[in-house]
Formats: structure tokens, C-alpha cells, sequence
């Protein structure tokens, strides 16, 4: 079976949609079969809107030939990793539910690494590694933390051809090895606080699994602190989720909501979970971070101690607080439309790229010159840009790839466009004609600074559109009625809620949504609970969810 991520370059067979008795297995199966895209060689890049229109007609025309992509809206699920496939993200690994992340898909993740590590060091964490085999003696020391992990361990018997005197698990997270090196390095309040962060891998053995989203093995930052007080702890656990917030929404585009989880999904050895839920293009929500104030329920079980300053042994007071790949599925879901990938340009690995266009051999020269002066001049200004120079690939071909990648801007160059000086770009976020615009000066100054303008306002403007959409898909409810009315028609549902764990389970059995979170922004006043109907000072965020 061919296997190739490549856009028309060769017939490709597609990776379907998983099926509805196994949701998310990976399975290769035949889907669409991509034809070579039929884009003249010779066709030309003068700036007249005749030849503009003509441009776009062709790209119309040959998208509707090769029905490259799944429709959004016919297949959510198919749609999603159509675009993981043709725009290169990612591709399946011999080991089912496992991935390999293919470089452009491994340069959104590094643009999150840069961004947080450098949050992360600002608020005063030092990275570190600890190792990935965990004595299983470790787990079991926390009694709720295995119970909650047990199902998905992968664990190691054997080594060197021996088994092994106790078994090791394979790190689903790292919680218990980390308390283990705690308690050798913690000794006196003057060794807190003790903050670290590492980016690792983890295995979690999951039965239904959908790239990026939830896979056997995916890559994340995990931050480890110790503190003296239990105050310092819920401080730094409600610090790393708005870390985690500004993040999302300042670079990804995603206006994620954060809150508090509830006691049925707080981490497993927690005492409060924090977490930022988006929603995605099909309105599932997205668990997209979580910070965990741990109590001392790990220090107790591992006797991390300290004396503090009136000589007295203390248990230390903890956090963990984790993002990961997962957020790559959910730039994909959140802005990506039938055409491909949509990436803010804050997070694409190229935020311009550069289509020369030519119809004479002649021209050849003179407007690649022109190209690399203009993509010279841009790398400079310190904006991400590439430019398509290669003879291989019609112009028409060249525009669909990009588009696919997600690619915010494109610019091109033609003959006509050098004799004026100047250039044609397109917004990826804006399709056909409303989202290009002629003329535009190839002088560095001007156009450095309209580049940078249009990337500030495409990043804005998805921002806005994903927030428009969320609020339009969430229902404000007060009663358990309209709360499944909501969840039927695939909304989320917002209403007042101080029922119990019970009815919190009742309710994820009867409608398949779970509590998503208690929001940190409320309304003021106190509401009747629309399960029972009791006093409720908090409104609870309902939806299903990936």
C-alpha cells in the first residue's frame, strides 16, 4: 500500500475515517485516490485580474477533479486525518496506535516548545530528564494514582533475555519518580522551591486511539514543583494554567476556557485539577492542558519531608502541570477547513511562502532573482518564509500544497510583477479572490511592514472566528432537560450545578458528556442546581469530548 503524505506527486491511497465500531483504531484503509493535478507548466503570472481569476477558476476546477479532502462537514473524523496526511503532519507507525511525527508536523511542536520553554524559565523552572523505566513498586505507592493508571500501563518483564526481579513501567507520567529523587534532594525549607520541568515522551496503552489526540506514545512537557506551604502550591498550579491560557490564546488562536475540574475528573492523586477545554470544529471539547495541585498525597506516600524553619519535618506540598502533541490536533481541529490546514502564523513553521511564476524560459531568470531578494529581504525582517522554486511542480500545484500546509501568506511573482516592482499576495484564511490584493510594492520597507501587518491580522482574525464559533455552540441551561436537549444537538451546556458525583455520573451515562469544567469567570448570585435543584454557587460546563 502506498504510504506517502505527498500531494498529487503520485496516486496516494488515503487514510480513511475510522469506523464507528472503533472509533479512533488506526487503520489504513483505501479512501480517496488523489489524481496528478492537470496545472499547465507554462502558465503565466501576469498581475492582471483577467489572469488572476483564471488562476483561481483552475484552482476551483482541479480541487473539485481531486476531491483531495474529506468535506469538514461530511466527515469530521476523515476530514481530520486527510489533512494530517496530505499537509505531512504525521504518518502511522508499525506498531498500532503509535505515530511518527513527520518534520513539518515536529515544527509545530517545536513553536510550542519555544514558546513555553521560555514561560517556563521566566517563572523561574529549570528543565532536567528523569528516566522512563519506573520501578512498578513506585506506582502502587499511590494508592488512587494506580488505580487511575493501572488499565493503561505498558509494562517491561524482561531484559538482556532475563526476567526481571521486579517489573518496570514504561513512563505514562512522572509523578512517582520524580517524588522518589524529591525525597534525596529535599532536606530543609531552604532547598524550596524546588521547580523543574521536563520534555519527554510517555506511553499510555490506549484501546481507541486518533492521532495527535490520543496515541500509544506522545511527546509533552511535564513540571514538577515542591513547596513548603500549601498556599505557594495552589499558586503556582493556578499560575501554570494561565501559562497555559495565554498561550493558547496568543499563539495557537484557540480561546480555551479555563477552569476547575470536577472530583470525577481530577487527576488521579490530586486534590484539584485545573484544565483549559477548546472546542473543536465538530464542537467536541478538547482537554488542551491541566495543571494539578497534588496536596501532599505523593509526598506522604513517598516521605518527601523538609524541616522548616522552627526545626519541625513537614511533608513538601506539590504540583504537575502538562501540555502535548495533543495540541497539534487541536490547531487542526480548531482552525483547518476543507481545503487543509489553517495555522496561525504565530505557530507555522513557515509563515510566507513564494510561488514564482514564469511563461517563458527568458523569464526565468529575472524572476527568480526577484523571488530571492524578496525572501532575502523578508528572513531578515524575521519572518518565516520559503520560497517554491523548484521546477517540478506547476504553479497551480504549488498553490494547493501550501494551501494545504496551512501556510498564512502566499506571495507571487510574475514576469509583469518585477517589470512594476511589485507583487500579488493571498491570505490563506480569506479564499479566492476576496483574499488576494495586487500591487503590492517589493520596496523591503513597504513590504516588510504589510507582511507583518496581514500575519497580525490573520492571527486575529482566527482568533475571533474561533471564538464566535464556541459561543454560538454553547447553551446556557436550568434544568437536566435542556441540558440534554443541548448535548443532542452537539452543543455544550452551561448551567448551575452542586449535585453529587452520582448525578455527575448519570449524566455522563444518559448523554455521553462529561463536567468539562467549573470555569473560573462565574456569573454572580446564587442558582438552583439543575439536576436536583438545591443552592449552587458555581455554573459547570458540559459537552462530550475527545
Amino acid at each position: 500500500m502506498v504510504a506517502s503524505l505527498r500531494l498529487p506527486s503520485l496516486s496516494s491511497l488515503f487514510l480513511p475515517s475510522v469506523t464507528r465500531r472503533s472509533p479512533a483504531v488506526l487503520h489504513r484503509h483505501h479512501h480517496h485516490i488523489l489524481r496528478t493535478p492537470v496545472f499547465s507548466a507554462s502558465f503565466s503570472a501576469q498581475t492582471t485580474v483577467s489572469e488572476t481569476d483564471d488562476r483561481v477558476d483552475t484552482q476551483k476546477r482541479n480541487r473539485v477533479q481531486d476531491q483531495a479532502v474529506t468535506p469538514r462537514s461530511k466527515d469530521f473524523n476523515a476530514w481530520y486525518l486527510d489533512v494530517i496526511e496530505q499537509a505531512e503532519l504525521a504518518d502511522y507507525g508499525p506498531v498500532r496506535g503509535t505515530m511518527v511525527i513527520r518534520p513539518y508536523g515536529y515544527a509545530i511542536w517545536e513553536a510550542i516548545q519555544d514558546y513555553l520553554n521560555v514561560k517556563f524559565k521566566e517563572t523561574g523552572h529549570s528543565n532536567m530528564y528523569f528516566p522512563q523505566f519506573i520501578p512498578y513498586s513506585f506506582i502502587e505507592k499511590e494508592a488512587s494514582h494506580v488505580e487511575g493508571f493501572s488499565p493503561e500501563l505498558a509494562v517491561v518483564t524482561i531484559g538482556g533475555g532475563k526476567e526481571l526481579e521486579e517489573k518496570l513501567v514504561v513512563r505514562p507520567t512522572s509523578e512517582t519518580i520524580v517524588n522518589h529523587m524529591f525525597t534525596q534532594w529535599i532536606h530543609s525549607y531552604r532547598d524550596l522551591p524546588l521547580m523543574v520541568n521536563q520534555w519527554a515522551n510517555v506511553t499510555r496503552w490506549e484501546m481507541r486511539t486518533k492521532p495527535f489526540v490520543r496515541t500509544l506514545e506522545f511527546l509533552w512537557q511535564e513540571g514538577h514543583t515542591a513547596h513548603a506551604t500549601p498556599e505557594e502550591a495552589e499558586k503556582e498550579a493556578i499560575q501554570m494554567i494561565d501559562v497555559y491560557t495565554k498561550f493558547a490564546y496568543e499563539q495557537t488562536a484557540i480561546p480555551v476556557i479555563a477552569g476547575r475540574k470536577s472530583k470525577v475528573e481530577t487527576f488521579a492523586g490530586a486534590v484539584k485539577t485545573y484544565t483549559i477545554e477548546a472546542m473543536m470544529g465538530d464542537r467536541k471539547a478538547l482537554q488542551a492542558g491541566t495543571s494539578h495541585n497534588l496536596g501532599q498525597n505523593f509526598s506522604r506516600a513517598f516521605g518527601t519531608q523538609f524541616t522548616d524553619e522552627s526545626g519541625l519535618r513537614q511533608h513538601v506540598w506539590q504540583t504537575s502541570w502538562a501540555v502535548s502533541t495533543r495540541f497539534v490536533g487541536g490547531i487542526i481541529m480548531t482552525h483547518g477547513d476543507d481545503t487543509g490546514l489553517m495555522l496561525p502564523p504565530k505557530i507555522a513553521p513557515i509563515q510566507v511562502v513564494i510561488i514564482p511564476i514564469w511563461k517563458k524560459d527568458d523569464d526565468r531568470a529575472v524572476v527568480l532573482n526577484a523571488a530571492s531578494s524578496v525572501k532575502e529581504a523578508l528572513h531578515a525582517a524575521g519572518i518565516k518564509v520559503k520560497l517554491d522554486d523548484s521546477d517540478q511542480r506547476t504553479p497551480g500545484w504549488k498553490f494547493n500544497f501550501w494551501e494545504m500546509k496551512g501556510v498564512p501568506l502566499r506571495i507571487e511573482i510574475g514576469p509583469r510583477d518585477v517589470s512594476s516592482q511589485s507583487v500579488v499576495v493571498s491570505r490563506r484564511d480569506v479564499p479566492g479572490k476576496q483574499g488576494k490584493v495586487f500591487g503590492i510594492s517589493m520596496e523591503p520597507s513597504v513590504l516588510e511592514a504589510y507582511i507583518k501587518d496581514k500575519l497580525d491580522e490573520i492571527q486575529s482574525s482566527l482568533l475571533e472566528k474561533a471564538k464566535s464559533f464556541r459561543d454560538s455552540n454553547i447553551v446556557d441551561v436550568s434544568s437536566y432537560d435542556e441540558l440534554k436537549v443541548a448535548i443532542s444537538q452537539g452543543k455544550w451546556a452551561r448551567g448551575p450545578w452542586s449535585a453529587g458525583d452520582k448525578e455527575e455520573l448519570r449524566v455522563k451515562e444518559e448523554t455521553g458528556a462529561t463536567i468539562r469544567c467549573f470555569p473560573f469567570e462565574q456569573p454572580c448570585g446564587i442558582k438552583s442546581c439543575l439536576m436536583t435543584g438545591n443552592p449552587a454557587e458555581e455554573v459547570a460546563i458540559f459537552a462530550k469530548s475527545y
